[in-house]
């Protein structure tokens, strides 16, 4: 497996978050984290990125990464998109772009990345020289992407990807990111607050509730399974 987590414990000061959860993700597999607002979702990628405290085990490759800095996870080949994107809206599409390989030092490399995001955004390359800032949600949220797979990631942990996005962009973003998975093989965990869409896109899925998981299952199962999809999805 890729990335293991056992007893996953997470806690805001004194209040504990998360409740020993445990789940997986295989090599370039694609992982859905679903559940109501306050279920544990953003805690369980912050807690993988070491944002936050936790007890319990944390492996990726095999090895552990509990306790280790963000940095040094990221050197790993973690990227994390956060929630509300994080562009840095003053700066350039192309500057961002830069920005997410900062850890690189392959100067040729770098600049070979930035065409091939390009070509799989070409929205991006049409707003290169635009202030981030200015984009519309949709290409904000396709240059934090963007900015995550400059580093070159064998895993990305994408947290509410559709949010405040119109329907048919979400649908040409979650087109990429499968495209990008098939392509490079780079593993996604995803949380979404979208299910329906997030089930057709994972191989798995977990749910959470209250910190908890509380049913985890192929996709497809859980798509079919009417009872979980009205208890926990709402749909």
């Amino acid at each position: 497996m890729m990335l293991e987590v056992r007893s996953l414990h997470a806690y805001y000061g004194q209040n504990e978050a998360l409740h020993g959860i445990e789940f997986a993700l295989p090599e370039g597999g694609m992982v859905a984290l679903l559940g109501a607002n306050g279920a544990g979702k953003t805690t369980t990628l912050r807690a993988v990125c070491g944002m936050v405290r936790t007890t319990g085990e944390i492996r990726f490759d095999g090895t552990s990464i509990a306790g280790r800095t963000t940095e040094e996870i990221v050197r790993l080949g973690i990227a994390h998109v956060p929630e509300g994107r994080g562009t840095f809206v003053r700066m350039s599409v192309e500057e961002n772009l830069q920005l997410g390989a900062m850890s690189r030092r392959d100067r040729a490399a770098i600049v070979r990345d930035v065409d091939w995001i390009y070509e799989r955004f070409p929205r991006l390359r049409e707003r290169r020289r635009q202030q981030a800032g200015l984009l519309s949600g949709g290409e904000q949220q396709m240059l934090a992407v963007g900015r995550a797979l400059m580093l070159r990631p064998r895993l990305m942990l994408l947290d509410e990807p559709s949010f405040g996005l119109a329907p048919l962009v979400v649908e040409e973003l979650f087109a990429i990111l499968a495209g990008l998975n098939r392509e490079t093989g780079v593993g996604m965990l995803i949380v979404e607050q979208n299910a329906e869409l997030a089930l057709e896109l994972a191989e798995r899925a977990y749910l959470l509730e209250t910190g908890r998981i509380v049913f985890a299952g192929p996709a497809s199962e859980i798509r079919e399974d009417e009872a979980v999809r009205r208890a926990y999805l709402g749909y």
